[in-house]
C-alpha cells in the first residue's frame, strides 16, 4: 500500500485512504495516549469506537462533527477520510493487561438500568434518559411503576451525529415544569457517550434550582454494579449522600460482584434459563420435614424491594409450621436492618417488619439490611456455627447463593430466588431443591407491602390438605 512501510505492515498497522496517514496517525496517538493516560472520563470526547482484546486494540476513527476538542485538534475535524488502526498490545512501555476473565455470552443485566434503580433509591423524583427513545424501555417503565417519572430525549439518527445538547436542556427545562422535582437524574446511553455528549454543559445551561445527579453510563461494562457506583458518585458530588455512605455502598458493590462472578449468573461462560424445580414438591417436602419435627431455618438474604415477595416465603413457612404445631422448630433470619442502606431501601426494610409482625411473625436474627445480601452470609455462617449447627433443613430466599456452604452443607436446602440463570450454581453447589419467583420483580415494584408469592400459596395450599 503506498505510503506504508514493511516495518508499518510488521507491526500490524493497516491504513485506509494513505494520503492522510501522517497527519491522521499523528493525531490519533496525540489523543488516544492523553486519554489512556490521564483516566479521562471522557473517552468518548472524539469520535473513537474502540474494541478491546487480548490481542488487538482496534480503533476506528471517523468524522461526525459537532463534538469538542481541544484547540490543537481542529485538524481532525476537518478530515473527512476514515483510518482503520489495528495496533498490537504491548506490555511494555506502560501497558498492563487486565487478568483475562470468561466471556459471558447469555445476556447480562445493562449498567444504565442499574444506574435508573440507583436513582430510584435515592428518591429521585424525575430520571432524564439521553439517548433513543426504546433505551432501556422495560424498566423505564416498570420504574413508573415505583413512583419515579422517567423521561428520554429520544435521540434519533441525526441525534447520534449530531448529538442532543439542545434537546437535553429543553427536555431538563420540561421536566422541572411538569413534575416540579425535588432531585432530578440525567443519565447517559451508549449513544450519547459514544458521541461524547457533555451532559454537565447541558445541566449547566438549563440551570434548575434543584440538585442534579449525572450518570456518565453506558451498557458496555461486564458488570453492571459501575451504574450503581457512577450515580453514587455523582450523589456524593450533589451532596446526596455523605462519604462514608458512598464507601459502604461502594463496598458492598465489589462484594455483589464477587459473589456474581463465583456462584452467580457470571460464573459461566453460558448459563441456560431454568423454572428450577417443581414448587408442589418442594412443598410437600417442607410440610414433610415440618411433620416430621425436624428443626428449620428460614433465611431471607433479599435484594431491596424483591424482600416484599421473598418475605411471603417466610411468612408461608411459619404459618404452615403453626398449623401443625411446629413454629417453636423454625428460627427466622432476614437482612431487614431499618438503619441501613439509601432512603427507599430503608422504608422497604421497614414496610416489612411492620407486615411480618403484623402476621405474629418473629424475625429472630437481623443478618444486614437490604442492600447488604452480598455480605448477610458472612453473619448468617457466625449465627449457624454459634447457635443454630444442628439444625437439619434451611429454606433460603433472594439471594440463596451469597450465603456460604460452609455450615448449611449438612443440612437439607430448599432455595428460591427470582434468577431462571441462577438454577444451575445453586443445584452445583449442593441444594436439594430450587425454586424460581419467575414474575417477581414486576410484582414488587410500587408497592408497599408483602406480596404472595407463587411458592407461598402453593404452601398455604398443600398444607390444607396435610
Amino acid at each position: 500500500m503506498p505510503g506504508t512501510s514493511a516495518s508499518d505492515k510488521n507491526l500490524g498497522y493497516d491504513f485506509i485512504n494513505s494520503n492522510r496517514l501522517n497527519s491522521g496517525f499523528s493525531l490519533f496517538a496525540e489523543i488516544f495516549m492523553i486519554e489512556f493516560y490521564t483516566g479521562s472520563s471522557n473517552l468518548y470526547s472524539f469520535p473513537l469506537l474502540a474494541l478491546i482484546s487480548t490481542d488487538h486494540v482496534s480503533q476506528s476513527y471517523c468524522d461526525t462533527g459537532g463534538s469538542s476538542y481541544p484547540e490543537d485538534t481542529g485538524t481532525f475535524r476537518e478530515m473527512r477520510s476514515t483510518i482503520l488502526i489495528n495496533i498490537p498490545i504491548i506490555q511494555t512501555r506502560g501497558f498492563v493487561m487486565a487478568e483475562k476473565e470468561i466471556s459471558i455470552i447469555h445476556p447480562r443485566p445493562s449498567s444504565i438500568v442499574a444506574a435508573l434503580y440507583t436513582l430510584r433509591d435515592l428518591n429521585v423524583d424525575v430520571a432524564i434518559l439521553h439517548g433513543p427513545p426504546g433505551c432501556s424501555f422495560k424498566h423505564a417503565r416498570l420504574l413508573e411503576e415505583d413512583g419515579i417519572h422517567v423521561v428520554t430525549t429520544g435521540l434519533d439518527e441525526n441525534g447520534f451525529v449530531f448529538g442532543g445538547h439542545d434537546k437535553l436542556v429543553q427536555l431538563i427545562n420540561k421536566s422541572v415544569e411538569l413534575f416540579n422535582p425535588k432531585i432530578i437524574g440525567v443519565v447517559g446511553t451508549c449513544a450519547s457517550m459514544i458521541i461524547g455528549e457533555e451532559m454537565h454543559d447541558a445541566v449547566l445551561e438549563a440551570n434548575p434550582d434543584v440538585p442534579v445527579i449525572e450518570v456518565e453510563v453506558h451498557a458496555g461494562y461486564h458488570n453492571n454494579t459501575k451504574g450503581v457506583l457512577f450515580a453514587l458518585e455523582s450523589a456524593l458530588d450533589a451532596g446526596i449522600i455523605d462519604h462514608a455512605e458512598f464507601e459502604r455502598q461502594k463496598y458492598l458493590l465489589e462484594k455483589a460482584t464477587e459473589v456474581e462472578k463465583k456462584f452467580g449468573a457470571a460464573s459461566k461462560e453460558y448459563l441456560a434459563p431454568s423454572r428450577g424445580d417443581v414448587k408442589y414438591k418442594a412443598a410437600k417436602r417442607v410440610i414433610q420435614l415440618l411433620k416430621e419435627g425436624k428443626k428449620g431455618l428460614v433465611i431471607m438474604n433479599a435484594k431491596k424491594e424483591t424482600g416484599y415477595m421473598f418475605a411471603d416465603i417466610t411468612l408461608a413457612v411459619n404459618e404452615v409450621a403453626a398449623a401443625l404445631g411446629k413454629k417453636e422448630n423454625l428460627i427466622n433470619m432476614a437482612n431487614i436492618d431499618p438503619e441501613l442502606g439509601l432512603p427507599r431501601v430503608r422504608q422497604h426494610a421497614e414496610n416489612i417488619i411492620r407486615d411480618l409482625k403484623a402476621h405474629g411473625i418473629e424475625v429472630h436474627e437481623i443478618i444486614g439490611g437490604m442492600d447488604e445480601y452480598p455480605v448477610a452470609g458472612e453473619k448468617v455462617s457466625e449465627l449457624i456455627k454459634e447457635k443454630y449447627s444442628d439444625f437439619d433443613f434451611a429454606v433460603i430466599t433472594g439471594v440463596p447463593h451469597a450465603i456460604p456452604m460452609e455450615y448449611i452443607k449438612d443440612m437439607e436446602l430448599i432455595s428460591v430466588t427470582n434468577g431462571p440463570r441462577q438454577v444451575l450454581p445453586l443445584k452445583e453447589m449442593g441444594h436439594e431443591y430450587v425454586l424460581v419467583e419467575i414474575d417477581l420483580h414486576p410484582k414488587t415494584l410500587g408497592v408497599s407491602e408483602i406480596v404472595e408469592s407463587e411458592f407461598g400459596a402453593t404452601l398455604r395450599e398443600i398444607a390444607k390438605e396435610a
